[in-house]
């Protein structure tokens, strides 16, 4: 009894505070706008985590408790919401996206899925066909590993099929493509063309380029590429944050924007059109680096929609194109241990930069040579310029050497990981790596147990947008299937209250926004999502029929579904 007394004394608390905040005083809470009844709701609050009733005011929850204190707060202009028993939870957030390149997916030619390369070859030669001829065809989301023949294509049968259009088509991972023999042309690529550093050509028995371009070599091709327009940018950012609305997000950590992307933001953000809270990392450009630490971080920015305090640097490619730095070979490439894409010297140069100018690191990397890197880069980092809640991250963290696991917690490093990547790597890690090196894959409970938070993300596009993909990947380890059964290297799976923190409350302190976002508790910003059913209770093999009916941000409802 005690201690729901002591709970219920928190909640009132945090109320007056707010009620103070907004210029009142303790026992006159300001009146609800929307109050939100007879549902279940996660609040991803520790204090209190599962209640019938949230109030909101403006653009904040006001209360989180039982149906009568909320309705307590009604006033002759409050909007009551009778929800039907639907189950609510906090906006999720993903942990690290990519949404220029989700609104150039909704447009380019889809490969996600493809069978073979023959299926390839012809959704691009239909795509040229409503193309006038000259203009590059593009496309993205190819995996050789879901073909019969799982070896890189070459560029012959493509050109073939499309020979009076330039093509460059990115594997589903962003760190390959393949260009067809008219886009190596007006790159101007051939035999003598040498690999960049950080970057691979594959090649012809005659040393020709084979067409496919791994990591750092992708830029040979894309400098040909027409750039985009910043109204190109726009249309894209306005077209991903409609779709990840669709999907329940209600907040995604840009994983590399450009100066571009950043402008369009913020003027996004200031006219009021960005209904989506944007924890935008810096891409590695020198300029655009330089830029942001003489302005300084942007934190809370415009209503709460945008944040500007990272930068996102690369250590190595990806380990479905061969590109992750591995400390020991591929064990289906004997001769290959991956890529650095970024020197390590870089690396630990910005990181001081950052330190000292308030910034967070965010670095890609995926192979154990990779993660052991970045790692090392931080720790020297952190030794010149001593910092005691810098909140650095690593991207992926997918392949772990066991003795680097307690270096993140030591480190104060945050893993942000994607659960849906185990699920789409799964069938083929073990070729690539051996058994051996699978006990520090995907190492969520491993990483977990030592005392740092797992935030989860989708990577999209490299995977779908649905933030429960990822999340049933985190409980059970299974793909939509329900294979394997009992999960793959089920010892690391999530429970579901960690799952459901690991999109809602993590992300928000990944970004250093725990104290305005991340859990449906007083004071913070009012996101949250209404799910058809109960994704905390449901059998694991329903979580994916789970249906998103609508999505909040601040109180205002960005999206419906149909009827």
């Amino acid at each position: 009894m005690l201690r729901l007394i002591s709970r219920g004394l928190l909640f009132i608390t945090t109320a007056a505070a707010v009620a103070f905040a907004q210029g009142g005083a303790p026992g006159a809470a300001s009146r609800a706008d929307l109050i939100l009844t007879n549902a279940r709701i996660y609040t991803a609050d520790d204090t209190r985590p599962v209640v019938e009733a949230v109030a909101v005011a403006g653009n904040r929850v006001l209360f989180a408790g039982n149906a009568s204190g909320a309705l307590a707060l009604k006033g002759a202009a409050t909007r009551v919401v009778d929800l039907g028993g639907r189950t609510v939870i906090p906006g999720m957030v993903d942990a690290h996206g990519h949404v220029a390149g989700l609104g150039d997916a909704l447009h380019i030619v889809d490969l996600t899925g493809t069978a073979s390369y023959d299926e390839v070859v012809a959704r691009v030669a239909e795509r040229a066909k409503q193309t006038p001829k000259g203009q590059w065809v593009l496309g993205r989301g190819w995996d050789q590993n879901d073909w019969g023949d799982t070896r890189f294509p070459t560029h012959e049968k493509m050109t073939a099929a499309v020979p009076d259009h330039p093509v460059y088509i990115v594997r589903v991972d962003g760190h390959a493509g393949l260009a067809n023999l008219k886009a190596l042309q007006a790159a101007g690529v051939t035999a003598q063309t040498q690999d960049p550093s950080g970057g691979h050509i594959e090649r012809l028995a005659d040393g020709s380029p084979a067409g496919v371009f791994v990591d750092n070599a992708q830029g040979l091709v894309r400098r040909a590429i027409p750039r985009a327009t910043r109204d190109d940018v726009k249309k894209s950012i306005v077209d991903a944050v409609t779709e990840a609305q669709r999907w329940g997000l209600t907040g995604v950590h840009d994983a590399g924007a450009g100066a571009t992307e950043l402008d369009v933001y913020e003027e996004l953000a200031k006219s009021g059109q960005l209904k989506l809270r944007i924890y935008a990392m810096i891409s590695d450009n020198a300029a655009t680096i330089d830029t942001w630490i003489k302005r300084g971080p942007l934190m809370d920015g415009y209503n709460g929609t945008l944040w500007v305090r990272s930068i996102k640097l690369y250590a190595d490619g990806a380990l479905g194109s061969r590109g992750a730095a591995l400390l020991e070979p591929y064990r289906d490439d004997p001769k290959n241990i991956g890529l650095l894409v970024s020197a390590p010297a870089h690396i630990q140069d910005v990181a001081m930069r950052a330190l000292k100018a308030g910034f967070q690191i965010n670095t890609h990397a995926i192979g154990d040579r990779g993660n052991r890197l970045v790692l090392d880069a931080y720790e020297a980092a952190l030794k010149a310029v001593p910092t005691a809640d810098h909140r650095f991250r690593i991207e992926h963290a997918q392949i772990l050497s066991y003795d680097d696991i307690p270096r993140f917690a030591s480190l104060g490093v945050i893993p942000s990981m994607q659960a849906s990547h185990q699920t789409s790597d799964m069938y083929w890690a073990e070729a690539r790596l051996g058994a051996g090196r699978l006990l520090g894959a995907y190492a969520w409970r491993s990483l977990l147990n030592t005392g740092v938070v797992v935030p989860n993300g989708s990577d999209f596009p490299v995977e779908k947008v649905n933030p429960l993909i990822s999340f049933h990947s985190a409980v059970s380890r299974q793909d939509a299937r329900d294979w394997p059964p009992g999960g793959w290297y089920p010892a690391e799976r999530m429970t579901r209250d960690e799952a459901l923190k690991a999109m809602t409350i993590w992300p928000a302190y990944a970004a250093f926004q725990e104290k305005v976002l991340g859990s449906l508790t007083p004071g913070k910003y009012a996101d949250f999502v209404v799910l058809d059913q109960d994704i905390m209770r449901c059998p694991a093999e329903l979580i994916l029929q789970t249906k998103v009916l609508q999505t909040w941000v601040g109180g205002t409802r960005v999206y419906e579904a149909a009827p």
